[in-house]
């Protein structure tokens, strides 16, 4: 794996946002991940570069043997196959105004790289210049190109009524397909942890260290808390898999699903594993080595090296530097913006034009994900426009074309998807037979028919911009953070934009990252409370309770940080840290006791 040059990544948006963006970006030095989730979209992406770059394409079918690993792992080989080449012809253009390797070194960050960079620039002499570009060639290596599976998004799959092998269902084959590609990368597992998956991890080599005492293919994982990482980085050292790199996600300040925490903000978690980071590698590195013993593999002298990313809702140059800085990360992830970046990642125009004027009620936080995770979702988006139009004309619900959210088995014995026509068509009948009152049964409606069919929609973006796929209604899954920003940037702009040399900032008001995921959680345990009103929710007391409590030391953290760290607009932090304060304390918890659930 080459050493990166930018210590920021695009992370995993959806399904078809970042699904060609190593094509795009990588050659720069800058990292991404890819969804391999949709090896529909995986097999059209692939089609349409083969034919765009005049590679060879033979049609892997669906129903061919093994086609969903098999796909998977033709488009990686492609993308790789075409970025090197893209390299190579950067690593071999010349020096000057408007190249691609004179892009690459002008967006590099302050370091020592940049540094050799300018100083070739100031040298006159012809031999001593030419010496110098020679070794800068070799230096400008690409960023990686990682993948990301879902660990929840793993139906079984069947053959009429008889399931077929744990190792095709979804995510064991996705893991197949990218453990049997050429990439020299690492793979992203998010939504905790799956151990028939991760047990599956120890059956391909390129997980293990070579001769060398190099991992090929390297582990991150996406967790929530400190807990997590040692329950999950624990039972993979014991199957002889290391985790180079745990990255924290905002529990609700990000796009997509968003997992909530019980009230744990992000900068006491940080603080978390910042205080106890060597203690963690060294509770796992013993049982990893043990494990390589018996496994009769490498077993590597010293610990190996683990990094600390966060990503989630970061805006501005200080708040990345405030992460790195105070918390000891060593690579932060910036999302929602790049949706605005053309260069970058895969948007059609007409929702690029509704993501520029999107508001702050445009973004929401919906109950669209079959999952039955929260998500992020843009109001405007064709997909939410769409199921609006099929409940108004009393035809709820999607045909279900990718089947990669099943899960429910409420009334089938083969799983079905909550956001089906199939599915809300018999709840919608069995909840008319419940004696609740209307306001009650409305809220359940309403829950039900909100579902979204994600898994085909979040790949619109990509089918739409490349003309793929005529009648596509595509979805958007941003985060929160998208009101704040409401131009289409270049590549050189939002790369200027993260490391402080321009601002591309639409609202100066926007409030800090950390007090914007605050107040989210405020909103969300309001929302939270309003469902036990309804029956929609069995939240206990001693849950919200728990919550507040959490919150409440989370604020009694930040106006330590506030007062000491936070350099930008610190009267406004505390300011605004003050408010949220006081909206808390005004939640009343009284009429949960006479609470009672109804099963959604």
């Amino acid at each position: 794996m080459t050493q990166k040059n930018h210590s920021f990544h695009i992370p995993v948006m959806g399904t078809g946002f970042t699904i060609d963006t190593p094509l795009r970006v990588a050659r720069y030095g800058i990292s991404s991940v890819i969804s391999i989730v949709d090896d529909v979209l995986v097999e059209q992406m692939r089609k349409f570069y083969s034919e765009t770059n005049n590679e060879p394409y033979e049609e892997i079918r669906a129903k061919s043997e093994d086609s969903r690993a098999r796909r998977i792992t033709a488009y990686l080989n492609l993308v790789d196959k075409i970025l090197k080449r893209q390299v190579k012809e950067l690593q071999s253009s010349p020096f000057e105004p408007g190249s691609e390797i004179t892009r690459y070194f002008s967006m590099l960050p302050a370091g020592e790289l940049k540094e050799n960079y300018d100083t070739m620039l100031e040298t006159e002499d012809p031999t001593s210049r030419l010496e110098q570009q020679a070794v800068l060639r070799e230096k400008a290596t690409p960023g990686s190109i990682d993948v990301n599976i879902m660990t929840k998004v793993d139906a079984a799959k069947f053959r009429g009524k008889t399931q077929l092998a744990p190792e095709l269902s979804d995510a064991q084959a996705a893991l197949r397909g990218y453990a049997h590609s050429t990439l020299e990368s690492a793979i992203i597992f998010s939504a905790g942890i799956n151990q028939r998956l991760y047990s599956y991890i120890a059956t391909f080599k390129d997980f293990f260290p070579n001769a060398s005492g190099d991992i090929k293919k390297k582990i991150v994982l996406k967790v929530s808390d400190y807990r997590s990482s040692i329950i999950q980085g624990k039972f993979l050292a014991r199957r002889g898999l290391w985790v180079s790199e745990f990255r924290i996600e905002s529990g609700l300040n990000c796009g997509g699903h968003a997992f909530a925490s019980d009230g744990y903000l992000l900068g006491p978690i940080l603080h978390e594993f910042k205080e106890n980071m060597s203690e963690l590698i060294k509770k796992l590195f013993p049982l990893y080595s043990k494990t390589l013993a018996n496994k009769e593999k490498v077993v590597p002298d010293q610990a190996l090296a683990v990094d600390l990313t966060v990503q989630g809702g970061i805006g501005t140059c200080s708040e990345d530097a405030l992460l790195r800085d105070h918390f000891n990360v060593t690579g932060t992830g910036w999302g929602t913006p790049w949706l605005l970046v053309p260069e970058a990642t895969t948007v059609d125009d007409t929702h690029m034009q509704r993501l520029r004027s999107a508001g702050k009620s445009d973004v929401f936080l919906s109950d669209s994900s079959p999952l039955g995770i929260r998500y992020w979702n843009l109001r405007t988006s064709d997909s939410e426009v769409a199921r609006r139009e099929r409940v108004d004309a009393n035809v709820p619900g999607s045909a279900c074309p990718k089947g990669f959210l099943v899960s429910n088995t409420e009334f089938t014995d083969i799983p079905i998807c909550t956001a089906s026509r199939a599915y809300q068509k018999k709840k919608l009948v069995e909840i008319e037979t419940r004696k609740l009152p209307a306001n009650k049964l409305e809220a359940l409606r309403t829950y039900v028919l909100g579902k979204s069919c994600i898994c085909h929609d979040l790949a619109g973006v990509a089918t739409r911009k490349n003309s793929l796929e005529e009648k596509v209604t595509p979805a958007i899954c941003c985060g929160p953070n998208i009101i704040n920003f409401n131009k289409t940037a270049t590549l050189e702009e939002m790369v200027d934009h993260i490391y402080g040399r321009i601002s591309l900032l639409s609202n100066a008001n926007r409030p800090h990252m950390l007090i914007r995921e605050l107040e989210l959680y405020i909103d969300y345990l309001k929302n939270e409370l309003e469902k036990v009103s309804l029956d929609l929710s069995d939240r206990t007391l001693k849950y919200f309770e728990t919550f507040r409590a959490n919150l409440e030391n989370g604020i009694r953290y930040y106006h330590e940080l506030g007062e000491e760290y936070v350099t930008e607009k610190q009267e406004q932090f505390i300011n605004d840290l003050e408010d949220l304060t006081k909206e808390l304390r005004s939640i009343s918890f009284a009429s949960l006791s006479a609470s009672t659930a109804v099963t959604a």
